[in-house]
């Protein structure tokens, strides 16, 4: 365990019960999604490399733009 990690669990066990399941909850959900994700990528590498390949293409053709985060 790293040392960042150790003294969240050390400041989480200061909190009552209630907070302390939300959050361990919460990290749950989240370590399950990145395993969910894991597996989808992991079953599907063709799939991402022509999407990735597709992705290049365009943008060598001059068919992309640069994004402007202040249009979003």
């Amino acid at each position: 365990m790293t040392e960042l990690l150790e003294k969240a669990i050390e400041k989480l066990k200061t909190l009552p019960l209630s907070e302390q399941n939300a959050i361990a909850a919460m990290i749950l959900v989240e370590l399950e999604d990145e395993h969910q994700w894991d597996e989808a990528f992991a079953r599907s590498p063709d799939l991402l490399a022509k999407l990735a390949a597709e992705a290049m293409a365009e943008y060598h053709a001059g068919k992309t733009q640069e994004l402007d985060a202040d249009a979003l």
